[in-house]
């Protein structure tokens, strides 16, 4: 039986610093780029929602749920359609769930910093209605648990986290270390994702925990002026390398590799996501012009704000979101869809509405 793992205290004591530099200062510089087009963007909640709900997609699927964003958001404009006993919707459920959990976060940092209570609250929202809600949701663990493959014993477990009685002293490091100033702010995330994941206080969601923590970090630093760096996608792209560097810190104790392997997705993401966004930020300012000019409406910015928030929707939900008067919301969704700025999903069915979908944004951010 493997001996459950004792984290050592933070801060690390053998970090290379000087091995680090180069990519310390290429993950600082990406993610200042990245944050220069967040500020450009007038309302990121609205320009970035695709954005976040693909990033709970991601990171959901990390834990073995296989619905597309396509698919989360279809349901969003027509959940009654789905069989609540199917696979799928409770895939969507802790989809939803997640992106739930994030503008939670993001309400709390408005008034208070990141605490071991938001931690917790952070579970609560994760298990609601879906698998693992019977697993003390929103409390740390009280019992043992390991990782393996299923149906593995802890005697065969690949890794087994810290007893639940020492749970509490290492939660607590972790917290103050979270507050506390260190040579580098990217350094120091890599460094709590890591000993959070190798921590594992939950019985079950604590991957979902680790990440949402990443951009919630960023933000509660000032590094982000929105909570909006999605990285699951390069660890999903490199899962078995995420994996097995977590595995060698508490095997080795090498956090010079995991930080080096973090520093990397920094990177790519600060990458990615500054591509993504001044894609959809493009698209915006094109569709903006486009729609004024073929429906010659005072509502035409709403009509963008509502496709650019919803690029799924119905039409009932479509005239609720937007505002608009329904006779003229229906009058301004023909003019769209004649002239291929939003196209039918699915064709109405007696009581059911139609769905329209605005492909070009989902291109973009899927």
């Amino acid at each position: 039986m493997i001996v459950p793992y004792k984290p050592g205290g933070l801060p690390p004591t053998d970090i290379d610093w000087i091995k680090l530099i180069t990519l310390i200062g290429q993950a600082n510089a990406e993610l200042a780029r990245y944050d220069g087009v967040l500020q450009g963007i007038l309302n990121p909640k609205v320009l970035l929602s695709p954005m976040m709900t693909n990033e709970a997609v991601i990171s959901s699927k990390i834990e073995g749920t296989q619905a597309t964003l396509e698919e989360v958001l279809e349901y969003e404009a027509l959940p009654e359609k789905m069989d609540v006993n199917d696979k799928k919707y409770h895939d969507i459920k802790e989809i939803l769930n997640y992106r739930d959990a994030m503008f939670h976060c993001t309400n709390w940092l408005k008034k208070k910093p990141v605490t071991l209570n938001l931690i917790k609250e952070i579970h609560y929202i994760l298990l609601d209605s879906v698998r693992g809600q019977d697993k003390s949701r929103g409390m740390f663990r009280m019992v043992q648990n390991w990782i393996g493959k299923p149906g593995d014993t802890i005697e065969q477990a690949s890794y087994v986290p810290p007893e639940p009685h020492h749970l509490m002293g290492f939660l607590s490091n972790l917290e103050i270390y979270f507050h506390n100033e260190e040579k580098d702010r990217l350094v120091q995330l890599a460094i709590i994702h890591a000993q959070f994941e190798m921590i594992h206080p939950f019985v079950d969601g604590n991957g979902r925990v680790g990440r949402i923590l990443i951009p919630i970090f960023l933000f509660e630093k000032g590094l982000l002026h929105s909570p909006n760096l999605y990285i699951s996608g390069y660890f999903d792209a490199n899962r078995d390398e995420y994996f097995r560097r977590l595995s060698d810190i508490s095997k080795d104790g090498r956090w010079n590799e995991w930080i080096e392997y973090f520093l990397k997705a920094v990177i790519e993401q600060s990458k990615n996501n500054c591509s993504k966004a001044k894609s959809i930020l493009e698209l915006y300012e094109v569709k903006k012009e486009k729609i004024a000019s073929v429906t010659r409406s005072h509502y035409a910015i709403r009509i963008v704000d509502t496709l650019f928030k919803k690029p799924i929707f119905n039409t009932t939900d479509f005239t609720k979101a937007s505002k608009i008067p329904k006779a003229s919301s229906i009058r301004l969704l023909k003019i769209l869809k004649d002239n291929k700025i939003i196209s039918t999903l699915r064709k109405s069915d007696g009581r059911t509405p139609e769905i329209m979908s605005f492909d070009k944004l989902l291109d973009i951010v899927a």
